[in-house]
């Protein structure tokens, strides 16, 4: 354990911003948050040997997300995002309550955004961030009015985890996904998972070209610059550097990561044995929310 201490503190003395997924979706939040914030330093950690999130039980998802903040914890970061909509689905209300610094997820900052956007919402999602009904709660909270219509695509994140983004199988597959949200008629389409902006170039073409296509990472980019700034954790002075961390193979990673970097990453193993080994007790200092408190950030 001595051997992952502190780590991202070695970065930034004021602490990385640690954002986690289950695999390479995440990047796209990634991306989004350096972009707003260059002069800050992330932590991020793809949970590979455990993907994909959105086919697994809540209680499986909920242990997973405390092991990473607890982990991340160890290394002092002083915010985490959850660059996973199925774990902001199924955990996040939960763990901000048991950790001392701010976690933020996906799905409010992007139903916020989308009634600004439209009135008919589709929504493309793993089966359980559709189970869960998160974004049909969030969005009826927000616009009592607005018509939804959530589509569960369990075939969308192993595609794109294996490189798999062109060909006849892949338009087979989105189009058969998307056939009950063309019958909608969206006038806005959330993707409801971090993996599926990298199919963007296939599912606009299963749809009319009106329809606005709302990548949630950068409305929780966003949340994160107001967030910093309201705490006053923002740094100060430019660090701009990425520690990237993977529970599978870190080759693996880094060649499908490198694509949608710019740059082949430097990707260490974190073993789940050291995820699991987290049990140091948690810093509980902020009473549960209620549970109708859809709209917080």
């Amino acid at each position: 354990m001595d051997n992952w201490h502190k780590i991202s503190l070695r970065l930034n003395p004021l602490g990385a911003i640690g954002v986690f997924d289950s695999g390479v979706g995440g990047l796209t939040v990634l991306q989004a948050l350096q972009s707003l914030l260059p002069q800050e330093s992330f932590l991020y950690f793809g949970d590979t040997a455990r993907l994909p999130y959105g086919t697994r039980r809540r209680s499986e998802i909920l242990q997973y997300v405390r092991e990473i903040l607890r982990w991340m914890h160890s290394q002092g970061v002083k915010m985490a995002v959850m660059a996973c909509n199925t774990s902001s689905a199924l955990a996040l209300t939960q763990v901000r309550s048991e950790f001392s610094f701010p976690i933020l997820g996906l799905i409010v900052p992007a139903a916020k955004m989308a009634v600004t956007l439209g009135k008919r919402i589709g929504v493309i999602a793993t089966p359980a961030t559709v189970k869960s009904g998160a974004y049909a709660r969030a969005l009826q909270e927000l616009s009592p009015r607005v018509a939804i219509a959530q589509v569960a695509c369990p075939e969308f994140v192993p595609l794109v985890e294996s490189n798999c983004l062109e060909g006849d199988r892949v338009h087979r597959i989105v189009r058969q996904t998307l056939s009950p949200l063309v019958e909608f008629d969206p006038d806005t389409l959330i993707y409801g998972c971090t993996h599926y902006p990298h199919l963007r170039h296939v599912i606009e073409q299963y749809l009319p070209t009106t329809v606005h296509h709302l990548d949630p990472a950068h409305a929780v980019a966003r949340a994160a610059v107001r967030k910093l700034e309201a705490m006053n954790l923002a740094t100060p002075c430019p660090q701009g550097q990425v520690q990237f961390y993977v529970s599978g193979i870190p080759e693996q990673f880094a060649q499908l990561a490198s694509q949608w970097l710019g740059y082949y990453p430097r990707v260490e193993h974190l073993p789940l044995s050291v995820l699991t080994q987290c049990h140091w007790p948690l810093e509980i200092t902020v009473p549960p929310p209620a549970p109708s408190a859809v709209v917080a950030s």
